[in-house]
């Protein structure tokens, strides 16, 4: 019914950058909010940044001032542009969006696959 495709993720220097895309496809009525967690390795799942859909944004403190989350509404894809990269960062990388489609009466929260990203000399 509705899919998340990223794309971006792969090996950096630290101090590096990278940006992450997710378009998502499917029978969309609406999509509400748009986020991208990380799972690194060993650890649990975290939350990096969210966006509304009116482009409200929300970040966890350990990537303030260094990521930007941002969105295409026309396009159905969300982004999160990485500058100066720590190898802490590096995690699996999945994109999150919470969509209403035609055929169901409620929004869901629908996940990407997920991309590396790794953080490495």
């Amino acid at each position: 019914q509705v899919q998340l495709v990223e794309s971006g993720g792969g090996l950096v220097q630290p101090g590096g950058s990278l940006r992450l895309s997710c378009a998502a496809s499917g029978s969309i009525f609406e999509i509400n909010a748009m986020g991208w967690y990380r799972q690194p390795p060993g650890k649990q799942r975290e939350v990096v940044a969210l966006i509304s859909s009116g482009g409200t944004t929300n970040y966890a403190d350990s990537v303030k001032a260094r990521f930007t989350i941002s969105r295409d509404n026309a396009k159905n894809t969300v982004y999160l542009q990485m500058n100066s990269l720590k190898p802490e960062d590096t995690a699996v990388y999945y994109c999150n969006a919470v969509i209403r489609t035609h055929s169901i009466s409620y929004a869901y929260a629908y996940w990407g696959q997920g991309t590396q990203v790794t953080v490495s000399s």
